[in-house]
């Protein structure tokens, strides 16, 4: 085989497994203005607890990311309280999902098979013709979950962490766990 179709294979190789893997994306943004080291009790920002519910939200889903979340802080060692004013810091959330389209195109070979390397000057020939392209098209839904904490006595923002996952037809039928893990990986980074 030779050094371009090595090259070409191991592309693809480390595409598919890129793509096979389905974890969430988390990354966060902090305010270095504010000192977080000696919060010890937060709050919900409003009684929704979510700071805008999307137009085909699912109630059910909101209730089970607001219970993680409260579960996660709790789990760091912060106090939940109900009076937002008398916290060291307040949280709130938002989520959301939207349709997506994953498009790969690989080349197609005429005659493709062992040749006997390159041609005269570095040309194909015959064995190995590229003559055009096979492209597919998947959909897929993505999710986005947003953690956001604020800052009580200056009513600034102190953090802003976020996770984005494929969603798959597992992460529905065991959405508990997939929400949990996701909100975990957030607020780690806080």
């Amino acid at each position: 085989m030779n050094k371009i179709k090595i090259f070409i294979i191991s592309i693809l190789v480390v595409i598919t497994t890129a793509c096979a893997s389905n974890v969430a994306t988390v990354d966060f943004d902090k305010n270095s203005d504010i000192d977080t080291t000696h919060y010890k009790t937060f709050a919900w920002l409003t009684k929704t607890k979510i700071m805008e519910s999307p137009l085909d939200s699912n109630p059910v889903l909101e209730h089970r990311i607001s219970n993680s979340i409260e579960q996660a802080f709790i789990a760091k060692g912060y106090q939940l309280i109900k009076d937002a004013e008398k916290a060291d810091f307040t949280i709130s959330y938002t989520m959301g999902s939207r349709e997506k389209l994953q498009v790969n195109s690989y080349p197609t070979t005429y005659g493709a098979g062992f040749g006997w390397g390159l041609g005269y000057y570095g040309s194909r020939g015959y064995n190995g013709t590229i003559i055009g392209t096979e492209t597919t098209t998947r959909q897929y839904t993505e999710g986005k979950l947003a953690i956001d904490v604020y800052d009580v006595k200056t009513h600034q923002p102190a953090f802003h962490g976020w996770a984005t996952k494929r969603i798959t037809s597992d992460d529905k039928e065991s959405a508990t766990t997939v929400i949990d893990g996701i909100v975990k990986q957030v607020v780690s980074k806080f």
